[in-house]
């Protein structure tokens, strides 16, 4: 394991992410992490663009490379509570899509 038990990151810039709310999960996802006692075994960062703008805010969970789409608040909480504090995948928000770019904005 590296330093820390997952990290995650959130797109919160290119196109679509830092308008459709972006920065605000970025937000939630820091706060819910905070609460539950994550902090030292989770890191949460803001990144740039993942290259899927309009499937988008992405959120994208390291180690295990589970990627998250159309992620609002309330799914940043959820995948707080439910994927790094619970291990369960939120299917709900999960993204499966071809590797590489996948633009549709």
């Amino acid at each position: 394991m590296g330093q820390y038990k997952h990290h995650v990151f959130v797109c919160t810039s290119g196109k679509t992410c830092s308008w459709q709310g972006g920065p605000e999960v970025h937000e939630v996802m820091k706060r819910a992490a905070h609460q539950a006692g994550l902090r030292g075994t989770v890191r949460i960062n803001q990144s740039g663009c993942m290259n899927q703008c309009g499937h988008g805010p992405m959120v994208v969970v390291y180690p295990q490379d589970v990627w998250y789409g159309k992620v609002d608040e309330e799914g940043g909480e959820r995948i707080v509570r439910e994927h790094l504090v619970g291990g369960h995948i939120v299917e709900r928000y999960r993204y499966v899509a071809p590797p590489g770019d996948n633009k549709i904005e």
